[in-house]
């Protein structure tokens, strides 16, 4: 897929070289709405020069007008678009990983397409621009990627599992990816929203191909449940955004970031719930051993 950006004039270049000193380059995933155009215009107003991309550049071309931001074109399911893109915004000091969409439905409920389109653009699209990126951030021993996970990953709901198992997915190579990365110098962090008052349900949201009466109580009540709550979500985007803008620059990096009081309260509550199996079933796990 052919680079897209949009062209600037020899004053404008001269601007954006002019950019304080402190200023870090942040690039950015899915700036089109939601949590990426957030990220980005937070970013922004707090002097940082961000490379924002989308896959359609007229849904961002707006932001160029903020202050020091180019916009891309950018697939994040095209390898080949990814390292054209990274090799373009020059070296990046902050990653985010926004990109991505839901998939409403029960796991027979979804054709196989569906599911791995989700699970490429979920998970295999954040792991192709981090490995595009990883060059320039081992050589320069520095730098913070921040990938934008969900809640359905701490627990998950019926309806979500492909979706959840995407972001799933995500967590775990990030963790992974953190202990590997941390000898040099570079950081990684998961954000964990809530419901936040975006148009991911109305505009983001894949349904599933095919719909069986049996899963009406389980997936097909919770479809029920996100339709009733769009738009009136508690989670104020633009907050959300400054709290991340701010927790990279306070230096602060992480493994887990929540936002919002409903994701701290799932965590609590699964971490109790992981107590309370452990603990149940510590007898039997420990008889499984070799004896002394």
């Amino acid at each position: 897929m052919r680079l897209l950006t949009f062209p600037c004039s020899d004053q404008e270049r001269r601007r954006r070289s002019c950019v304080s000193e402190k200023s870090s380059t942040w690039f950015i995933t899915g700036c089109s709405s939601g949590f990426g155009r957030a990220i980005a215009e937070a970013a922004l107003a707090a002097g940082q020069r961000v490379i924002a991309t989308a896959r359609d550049v007229r849904s961002i071309a707006d932001l160029e007008k903020a202050g020091s931001c180019e916009v891309m074109a950018l697939d994040v399911t095209d390898p080949e678009n990814v390292r054209e893109a990274i090799s373009a915004a020059g070296p990046v000091d902050v990653l985010v990983n926004n990109a991505g969409y839901g998939l409403i439905g029960a796991v027979e409920e979804c054709s196989d397409e569906q599911i791995r389109q989700n699970m490429e653009t979920n998970f295999f699209g954040p792991l192709n621009v981090i490995r595009a990126a990883l060059p320039g951030l081992r050589q320069r021993r520095s730098g913070h990627i921040v990938n934008v996970s969900a809640a359905a990953a701490i627990s998950n709901y019926a309806g979500f599992g492909i979706y959840g198992g995407a972001k799933a997915a995500l967590e775990l190579m990030s963790e992974s990816l953190r202990l590997e990365l941390a000898p040099l110098g570079i950081k990684i962090t998961l954000v964990q929203p809530g419901p936040f008052r975006t148009d991911f349900i109305a505009r983001s949201m894949d349904k599933a191909a095919g719909e069986i009466a049996d899963y009406q109580a389980s997936s097909g009540k919770f479809a029920r449940f996100l339709a009733s709550m769009d738009g009136k979500q508690p989670g104020d985007p633009a907050k959300a955004a400054a709290a991340i803008v701010q927790m990279v620059l306070d230096g602060e990096a992480p493994l887990h970031f929540p936002l919002g009081k409903y994701v701290v309260k799932k965590l609590r509550d699964k971490a109790a719930a992981l107590t309370r199996e452990a603990e149940k079933w510590e007898a039997v796990a420990s008889g499984t051993e070799f004896s002394a």
